[in-house]
Order: structure tokens, then C-alpha cells, then sequence
């Protein structure tokens, strides 16, 4: 049986291409990335990987602490809009002042 912790890790084959590229050289640059699902491993820390989050390429540091978790748990893929979020709140309370005055 496999457990979760058993399975290995999965790194997109082109981003290794690219880390090892960059590390034979001795640069800290910069990479751009559609790959969410890759697991960040020690040769990424200390480059700054510009993660896609359906929309446009956000910069994420590496950092030590974010070793084993996913690329795209960094990068927010939703916008709330403000006042969609104050019309909801605005109908709650309405709706609970209503019921408190009955």
C-alpha cells in the first residue's frame, strides 16, 4: 500500500532543465513558470520563480521554509472584489435587523 508520504515528489522535467542550467552557470535569476504542481526541492531555494496564477506571472522568493509544499499554494489564484464582499455583508445585516425588530 502507498501511502502519501511514500509517493515522490513531482517536479516538471522543463523546470530541472532550467534550475540545472542555471546553477551549472552560478546565477540566483530568475525563471517564469506554468507549473503549479511541482513540488519545490533544496535546488530551487534562493531563485526567485515566477509562478502563473491563470492570469498573469507572480514573483515567489524560495525560501528554506517552503521546501515540500506545492509551487501554486504561493500564489493566489482569485480575486475577491471589495464590493461584492460589502453588498453580502450589507444584506446580513439588513436581513438580521429585520429579525430583531419582529
Amino acid at each position: 500500500m502507498y501511502d502519501s508520504f511514500q509517493k515522490k515528489s513531482f517536479v516538471a522535467k522543463h523546470l530541472l532543465k532550467k534550475i540545472e542550467k542555471l546553477t551549472d552557470k552560478g546565477e540566483k535569476d530568475s525563471l517564469k513558470t506554468w507549473s503549479r504542481a511541482s513540488t519545490i526541492i533544496p535546488a530551487m531555494v534562493g531563485y526567485t520563480i515566477y509562478i502563473h496564477n491563470g492570469k498573469v506571472h507572480l514573483p515567489i522568493p524560495i525560501t528554506h521554509s517552503m521546501l515540500g509544499f506545492k509551487l501554486g499554494e504561493f500564489v493566489p489564484t482569485r480575486n475577491y472584489d471589495k464590493e461584492a464582499v460589502l453588498s453580502k455583508s450589507d444584506t446580513k445585516s439588513r436581513a438580521k435587523s429585520r429579525r430583531l425588530k419582529k
